[in-house]
């Protein structure tokens, strides 16, 4: 049985947090020709700061936030391939809009490679319009923002 609440995640979730964003992401490696930084974050760290959010039991799902002054940021969100299809991304999304509301931010932001065509069609899906786009180290970067007034 699963149980698909949406939960902080523990200490005892990171190896989970780890495989689902490897699994999420490596895909990605051979097309932008870099590891996506989501596989090298510091998974231990962002969950003993309280960043990272599951859903699941096993972990199907995650989204890693940040807060700021002016907006929430969404690092990194990850969704285990067998639960594609399954609302567990929607879910999640919904989650962060919430969380920035509740915190009482004007807006969520997030930023996606390039080459990652994929999150380029969903982005707007959900609200998210492009501000800019930047490289940023090796990463090419377009970077989304969404007005949750």
């Amino acid at each position: 049985m699963t149980n698909d609440e949406i939960r902080p995640a523990r200490p005892a979730d990171v190896p989970a947090v780890k495989a689902v964003t490897d699994m999420a992401y490596h895909h990605y490696i051979a097309r932008i020709g870099v590891v996506p930084q989501p596989m090298e974050a510091d998974h231990m760290a962002n969950v003993a700061a309280g960043r990272v959010v599951v859903v699941g039991e096993p972990v199907t799902g995650l989204v890693v936030i940040e807060a700021h002054d002016d907006h929430l940021f969404l690092d990194s969100i990850a969704v285990h391939p067998d639960a594609h299809g399954t609302g567990v991304g929607r879910r999640l999304l919904e989650f962060v809009d919430a969380r920035a509301r509740a915190l009482g931010l004007p807006e969520v932001r997030l930023y996606t490679n390039a080459s990652m065509w994929e999150n380029q069609k969903i982005c707007p899906k959900y609200g998210y319009e492009v501000g800019e786009r930047r490289a940023d180290g090796p990463y090419d970067r377009i970077h989304y923002r969404k007005r949750l007034d």
